[in-house]
């Protein structure tokens, strides 16, 4: 179980969502076991974890089915789960963001950069996409969608306006900035992190979930840290590159 304060546990608790910590090769799963469509799990962990994805799920949904998984985006550590989930619950819609509608119809491992950065990843049917400006429901609250590219092009944010939460991904962590995957393929991504970092600005969240480690609440510092990372990456480029070949595997 994660230790976190009581206004985080109060605000999550508000929302319906319960938050499954992994290490840093498994995204977090954030998941809501009532509400509208039904249970509903944000991303899903790597796949060689998903034996373990599947008893953590069992455990949180406690005999509900699984009936919608979202994706933050499509790293092998945020949706390597996706096939397994698929085959546990044949019913199962797994929706993804729009942007990378052409990358999974067909699926394309190279488009996906998974060949590229040697990365595994099941295939997975998708059923629906979401886009920018749209709403997610997830249990019993409507989130809000904006694309945040940066650590992956293709990469959104879910926001709950009232609780002021903010399912993160990858585009903000409490200590740290994710690699800038663009730019290990030589693609500009440097500017898209810096625009991310001004609209979750922006936002004003007063609650982060991030897709590695644990709910926090102190949003100032983690843009602070994370601006300066970014700062340091443009001043050296080749840092993105040397970390970036130690993280590729993970997606981080």
């Amino acid at each position: 179980p994660i230790a976190m304060s009581d206004p985080i546990k109060t605000t999550l608790q508000a929302l319906g969502a319960q938050v499954l910590e992994r290490g840093w090769l498994s995204a977090n799963n954030i998941v809501f076991a009532e509400g509208e469509p039904g249970a509903t799990v944000v991303d899903t962990g790597f796949c060689t974890h998903a034996e373990q994805t599947l008893a953590l799920l069992d455990s949180a949904l406690e005999g509900r089915p699984l009936v919608r998984v979202v994706n933050t985006h499509l790293h092998s550590d945020h949706c390597g789960g996706n096939a397994a989930l698929a085959a546990r619950w044949p019913g199962v819609r797994i929706e993804v963001p729009a942007a990378s509608r052409g990358k999974v119809q067909p699926w394309d491992d190279a488009l996906l950069t998974y060949r590229q950065m040697d990365q595994h990843c099941d295939p997975f049917p998708v059923h629906g996409f979401f886009d920018h400006g749209d709403t997610v429901r997830l249990g019993r609250h409507d989130w809000q969608v904006h694309a945040t590219a940066g650590h992956d092009p293709d990469a959104v944010v879910l926001f709950e306006p009232n609780t002021r939460t903010l399912i993160s991904g990858d585009a903000l962590w409490q200590d740290r900035l994710a690699i800038v995957f663009p730019e290990l393929e030589d693609q500009p991504g440097f500017d898209d992190v810096a625009r991310t970092l001004d609209l979750i600005e922006a936002l004003e969240p007063a609650l982060v979930v991030p897709g590695h480690g644990q709910p926090f609440t102190d949003v100032a510092g983690a843009l602070r840290a994370s601006r300066q990372r970014l700062a340091g990456f443009v001043a050296a480029p080749q840092r993105t590159g040397h970390i970036g070949e130690g993280l590729a595997v993970t997606g981080h």
